[in-house]
């Protein structure tokens, strides 16, 4: 199986910054798309940011110009750099892989999330 180690999460003011980071491990063949996604209380869980192997990212709406996200393919692990926070981007992160396990196959995986609480 895998397993998915969050971190970086924290309380910070309006207007400040955090980096997010991922770190995949495990019998692991292959990971395709990474990603982060967000449930703030009483909503559904929403897309954040993915990114491919190669690089090509994908981002929310709310969230381009502000955050970025990127990969380190050789430590299996994904980052999301958040600027600019406001008070609506406060959620439970998660980190959610595709990914190949030896005898299991494909699969998709996802971390226990990391709290980001953005106040005002």
């Amino acid at each position: 199986q895998v397993q998915l180690v969050e971190s970086g999460g924290g309380l910070v003011q309006a207007g400040g910054s955090l980096r997010l980071s991922c770190a995949a491990s495990g019998n692991i063949g292959s990971i395709t798309t990474m990603g982060w996604y967000r449930q703030a209380p009483g909503k559904q869980r929403e897309l954040v940011a993915t990114i491919t192997p190669g690089g090509s990212t994908n981002y929310a709406d709310s969230v381009k110009g502000r955050f970025t996200i990127s990969r380190d393919n050789a430590k299996i692990t994904v980052y999301l750099q958040m600027n600019s926070l406001n008070p609506e981007d406060t959620g439970l992160y998660y980190c959610n892989v595709d990914a190949w396990v030896h005898v299991s196959g494909w699969g998709n995986y996802w971390g226990q999330g990391t709290q980001v609480t953005v106040s005002s």
